[in-house]
């Protein structure tokens, strides 16, 4: 039977932009934008106008959670919606008011707030006007913002995040079109993922300043996904090691290490499109790392040699140097498309406990997502997820094995509590322990709220 320590912290994680709603929001982020430009690239035409409501339901939300077992959860605070003019970081009342409430209500539940400032939402604004997270006048907007964040807030929250997944958004966004504005520039990306790790740092020195306090802590939330070779080809192990480079460590390192890695930043010189930088940048970096970091795992990064020579005249683009390789056999989440492995998170402690001088860590995102989960339901309307209990039995599984290794592990954090509203795939894949039918705005316990109340209330579950 896995068996958690006693104060092991089981909780939620979601985003203010994807539960709120846009209810008396004053600006719009580039998701806003790009819904409202083109509500045909979003899954059914269903942006995040409502979302699940969470701006009108947070009380009876909260309450829910609280029957889930839910006792921290993880959200943000929407830059477009505390904000009123970006360059003096002047304050919103019914942004402040909303927020203040949330927390307060949260408290209330005896739920514990951990808020993070940026969930893919740069506000379209700054992109137009700068080229978003392409500038550094960028990354200044973003601490006098998170300055306003700590000075508000930090009274009642210890457990602060600068980022969830930057790494996406120098994917989705510069790489490869997830993301609105769906540049493809690999130079350009490589700038971006060094400005967010400026701006994280920044932040960082910024929150220590305000809130000293021992009890206070912040960190990064990274969404690591483990290289594995197709092979012991040598060719292969190299592209994977590459592979490693690119998607975990270089904000992996730099977040906790305070340096980005030699390889990486050796490739790009030679490659002729490493970042700008200065040494008092990199000084920051190296002086702020996080005090802690949340790890969002999914699903394993499995990689081959390029079809072509990196050295063929082509874009710069990282993944010249790899290739994705589906492993045959694999266990798959058919509605998402991707693997499901949870061998990885053993991994992950082990690479944190050996190579990351075991800071303390959670997993802060770890989910299954399902489509049309209506065929699951009861006679009496409850959905049977017993597949998404299953998931979570896996990787809790694997969890324990390297948290019984030593590494320092403080908690798991399902994503989601709450069905949300996910980007451009929208509703189309469930992954809440609750279900929200949208048109209604009802929400309903899964069977997986169950089970994870009996996780939450007793640290273990029958294996």
């Amino acid at each position: 039977m896995p068996t958690f320590p006693d104060n092991f912290m089981w909780g939620a994680a979601t985003s203010g932009p994807q539960t709120e709603g846009n209810f008396h929001k004053q600006h719009q982020n580039v998701f806003d934008y790009w819904f409202a430009t083109e509500p045909s690239a979003f899954d059914a035409g269903v942006g995040p106008d409502t979302a699940s409501n969470f701006y009108n339901d947070y009380e009876n939300d909260l309450a829910l959670m609280e029957q889930a077992g839910i006792k921290g959860l993880r959200t943000s605070i929407q830059w477009t919606r505390l904000i009123d003019d970006f360059e003096t970081a002047s304050l919103n009342d019914d942004g402040v008011a909303f927020y203040n409430h949330v927390i307060d209500a949260m408290l209330a539940h005896h739920i514990k707030p951990y808020i993070n400032l940026h969930h893919f939402d740069l506000p379209v604004e700054l992109y137009d006007k700068y080229g978003g997270w392409e500038s550094k006048h960028v990354v200044d907007l973003f601490v006098k913002f998170a300055t306003q964040c700590f000075e508000l807030f930090g009274d009642r929250v210890d457990d602060w995040f600068t980022f969830n997944e930057p790494k996406v958004v120098v994917d989705g966004q510069y790489l490869y079109g997830w993301h609105y504005p769906q540049v493809v520039d690999g130079p350009k990306a490589v700038q971006v993922a060094y400005n967010m790790n400026l701006a994280s740092a920044k932040a960082i020195a910024k929150f220590h300043e305000i809130c000293p306090a021992a009890e206070k802590r912040i960190g990064i939330i990274l969404n690591l996904t483990p290289a594995y070779p197709a092979s012991d080809d040598p060719a292969d192990v190299e592209a994977a090691d590459f592979a490693e480079q690119w998607s975990n460590n270089l904000f992996l390192d730099p977040a906790v290490l305070g340096h980005f890695p030699d390889k990486l930043v050796e490739r790009f010189t030679r490659d002729g499109v490493l970042w700008d930088s200065t040494p008092a940048e990199l000084a920051i970096i190296a002086a702020n790392p996080v005090d802690y970091l949340g790890v969002n795992y999914y699903h394993p990064f499995r990689v081959q040699r390029p079809d072509i020579s990196p050295t063929s005249l082509q874009p710069w683009l990282p993944d010249i140097y790899f290739k994705e390789y589906e492993m045959p056999g694999r266990v798959m989440n058919v509605d998402r498309g991707w693997e499901i492995y949870p061998t990885a998170m053993t991994d992950i402690a082990n690479n944190i406990r050996e190579n990351y001088h075991n800071i303390p860590w959670f997993i802060s995102e770890n989910g299954m997502g399902v489509a049309g989960e209506e065929r699951f339901m009861d006679e009496k309307g409850i959905v049977q997820d017993d597949y998404r209990i299953d998931f979570m039995k896996e990787h809790l599984t694997a969890l324990v094995k390297g948290i019984n290794a030593g590494s320092n592990c403080l908690g798991y954090f399902v994503w989601s509590g709450i069905d949300c509203w996910s980007w451009n795939h929208a509703y189309h894949n469930r992954y809440g322990l609750i279900r929200d039918d949208i048109h209604t705005q009802t929400k309903t316990l899964k069977k997986s709220a169950g089970w994870f109340n009996e996780l939450s209330r007793t640290n273990q579950f029958e294996n």
